[in-house]
């Protein structure tokens, strides 16, 4: 009798980002490691802003060895959607991963949001990126990775947003636009109107 050589072991698979057309819809994928350089094309993402129930923002320093924006205050949660993940699923994920909060759903609030912006050292940021909310009772531990997350603190939410009204350069530059739209929604962020999940970008609907 012959002996089989033991099964080799399956390399894990590199995480991938989904490719947009400029009118949102899919354009295939690629991996995340090499899709941010100086002509990063346009991609799927998301923002979420975790909120306890007294309103108060969940804030995060992006950890220092992250290639965009290292270092940088922004909003609680950010991330890909893997191909054919729906991107409210790909949302609890990251919150889980990211910062040990298991949260029941998470609420959609900016679905068509979009930006590109450049670092100094000429890496680019190119992504349709729908925002989310997340709220979770007051006291919940926030247990973050530190290979993604430096620091984390509660903010009221007026604070929050007139530091971003200083024009404060540490904060992401994405931050600093969603959370423009977001002031526009009202002045309590529990209270923010939902938007309908037909009006995200195509790309994000193949799930």
């Amino acid at each position: 009798m012959t002996l089989s050589s033991p099964p080799s072991l399956t390399t894990a698979r590199p995480e991938q980002v989904v490719l947009c057309a400029p009118d949102g819809s899919f354009a295939g994928v690629a991996d995340k490691a090499g899709v941010h350089t100086t002509d990063t094309p346009l991609h799927l993402a998301f923002s979420c802003y975790v909120l306890d129930t007294a309103g108060r923002l969940l804030v995060t320093r992006r950890a220092a060895a992250k290639i965009t924006w290292p270092g940088v205050r922004t909003n609680s949660c950010c991330g890909h959607p893997g191909p054919d993940e729906p991107i409210a699923d790909a949302v609890l994920r990251r919150l889980s991963t990211e910062l040990g909060l298991e949260v029941d759903r998470v609420d959609l609030l900016l679905p068509r949001f979009r930006y590109r912006s450049v670092m100094a050292d000429g890496t680019v940021e190119n992504e349709l990126c729908p925002v989310f909310r997340a709220v979770v009772p007051e006291g919940t531990p926030v247990r973050p990775d530190p290979a993604e997350v430096d620091e984390t603190w509660w903010q009221a939410w007026p604070e929050f947003v007139a530091a971003v009204e200083l024009a404060d350069d540490s904060l992401s530059p994405w931050g600093a636009l969603q959370v423009d739209q977001l002031a526009a929604l009202g002045p309590d962020p529990l209270s923010w109107p939902t938007a309908d999940p037909a009006d995200l970008p195509a790309a994000a609907l193949r799930s």
